[in-house]
């Protein structure tokens, strides 16, 4: 089968049903905007089978080097209208030339997206660089975020911890002879959780080339293969700057957004992910008014605690499950 052949929905019955009996299948379709200079931003618009039309009630953006279907299992939990949006730079939207993918530079295309596919204030969920994407949005946006939650996230936080392994891992060949290549290293870097799943997250953030080499959807294995070269590092080195484009984004200012947001703020933060005590007491300090919560999980969360995460933001909804 090719690509084009391919139902990107074509996943769901099977993670409805490792979820539970009784897990409904919502209408999904894939929905694209022409921004004004001309690029596409792309995203995921999921309603119950009955009520294909039910406009979006939450709204989700994820990490860097990820796309809107890493939501999917959460979605499906979560069992409410939702929208996922591909980041600039990610899944099916456009690659940005200048390769600005900080969360302030993104939020104008992630606002006319919500403006666009939404009708009401969101439940407005970021996870990573999706999560600084998010406060930027609910600070200069507010009348579109009811709720904002942010997963695994500060704008304080060290480039050279935890997060280091995303540019570790996508700083290697840019394109390779197989999916199961890529299966292979993302359980080996222990992303993607079992090998099902990972060759799922694999499949939908992949594409096939003309010469039948495949390759990362994202810019970013592509930015972080170059910034990896030893001539770039020597020269990064020399002019004092970020050594790879982890350390890009998390460079970027984000305490302002935070601190602007209106709306109910809550970060969730996984026990194993790039947050450190240090990280999430700073957190508390600036941001005296958020509510924190703690969960069993590593940076991903929503790829490994599906369920879980689909409860704790139901919580954050006036809206009965579909």
């Amino acid at each position: 089968m090719t690509d084009d052949a391919f139902d990107e929905f074509s996943f769901l019955p099977d993670q409805a049903a490792e979820l539970g009996a009784g897990t409904p299948v919502p209408h999904g379709e894939r929905l694209a905007l022409t921004l004004p200079d001309g690029r596409t931003l792309s995203a995921l618009r999921y309603a119950p089978a009955a009520t294909p039309d039910a406009a979006p009630v939450v709204t989700l953006l994820h990490g860097a080097g990820l796309n809107a279907h890493t939501w999917d299992t959460t979605i499906l939990a979560l069992g409410l209208p939702a929208l996922a949006i591909d980041l600039p730079g990610h899944g099916d939207s456009s690659w940005r030339d200048d390769a600005a993918y900080v969360g302030s530079v993104l939020a104008p295309d992630v606002t006319l997206g919500m403006r666009e596919w939404t009708d009401a204030p969101q439940l407005l969920v970021g996870q990573s660089l999706g999560g600084l994407t998010a406060a930027a949005v609910a600070a200069s946006h507010p009348d579109l975020v009811r709720d904002l939650v942010v997963i695994d996230i500060s704008p304080g936080i060290d480039p050279n911890g935890g997060a280091q392994q995303i540019a570790q891992f996508f700083a290697g060949p840019t394109d390779w002879a197989s999916r199961d290549e890529l299966v292979d290293r993302a359980l080996a870097f222990g992303l993607g959780g079992t090998r099902v799943a990972a060759t799922r997250g694999v499949y939908l953030n992949s594409r096939m080339r003309s010469d039948g080499r495949v390759e990362w959807k994202h810019h970013f294995a592509h930015l972080a293969a170059a910034m990896a070269s030893p001539a770039a590092s020597t020269a990064q080195s020399a002019h004092g700057q970020a050594p790879d484009v982890v350390a890009r984004v998390l460079r970027e200012g984000g305490w302002a957004d935070l601190a602007a947001v209106r709306a109910p703020l809550t970060l969730i933060r996984g026990q194993r992910g790039y947050l450190t005590d240090a990280d999430v007491a700073d957190y508390r300090r600036r941001l005296p008014g958020a509510q924190v919560v703690t969960v069993a999980s590593g940076h991903n969360v929503q790829e490994e605690l599906p369920a879980a995460l689909g409860t704790l933001l139901r919580e954050h909804t006036p809206y009965p499950r579909a």
